[in-house]
């Protein structure tokens, strides 16, 4: 028997497979509807505190790790080119995006300084920080935070599990009850077009979604 055809699981495994595909489906489902059920009217809050900071001419900045860098870098995209013509674009970046600085933050200092630096040079009072942190504890994007509110900006944080050092930092702080990183990515992933599409129905937009 070759080492290929040994590895192929066999009878049985279709079906179970099947049933854990739908098992996985219903836990995101139920982890979304427990988190937007609670958290309704603070995304509100939120969405409306962020479209004031953007008529008044503030910026987005974003700050993640790994997958939540993937977030914040699409986050900044729904921003910056919505998917709707007839929506305005408002100005945010991703502070992931650029390796070359964030490796040599961390080599010459620390990586944990990787946001908190391009703050200190980026960002104004009137800016908004958000960060993502699947555990709430990312020591960069925590770092961050911190900075932001030094300066002054609206701070807001996507986290997991109990939240972490995040939530302390955080003017608005949406933490999804999970320890299931997929489970608290795929909310993430929802409350961020969630909070996209709040801000332009809060400055006027018709709700189309």
């Amino acid at each position: 028997m070759s080492a290929t055809s040994s590895s192929i699981p066999t009878e049985g495994s279709g079906s179970d497979l099947a049933g854990a595909i739908l098992r996985k489906s219903r836990e995101a489902q139920q982890t979304q509807e427990g988190f937007f059920s609670a958290e309704a009217d603070n995304i509100v809050a939120c969405a409306r505190a962020m479209a004031e900071v953007f008529d008044r001419g503030g910026r987005l900045w974003l700050m993640g790790n790994g997958g939540s860098a993937c977030d914040a870098q699409h986050m900044a995209v729904e921003f910056m080119h919505p998917i709707i013509d007839k929506r305005r674009p408002l100005p945010a970046a991703s502070l992931a995006t650029d390796s070359a600085l964030t490796s040599a933050i961390g080599n010459d200092e620390d990586f944990a300084r990787a946001f908190s630096r391009q703050l200190r040079t980026l960002g104004r009072t009137e800016d908004i920080a958000l960060g993502i942190s699947t555990s709430g504890q990312s020591s960069n994007v925590n770092e961050g935070l911190t900075t932001a509110r030094e300066i002054g900006m609206l701070t807001v944080g996507f986290s997991g599990r109990d939240g972490g050092r995040m939530v302390g930092l955080c003017d608005h702080s949406f933490v999804v009850s999970s320890f299931s990183i997929h489970r608290i990515q795929e909310t993430h992933e929802v409350l961020l077009h969630v909070l996209w599409d709040s801000i332009h129905v809060i400055g006027g937009a018709e709700d189309v979604l």
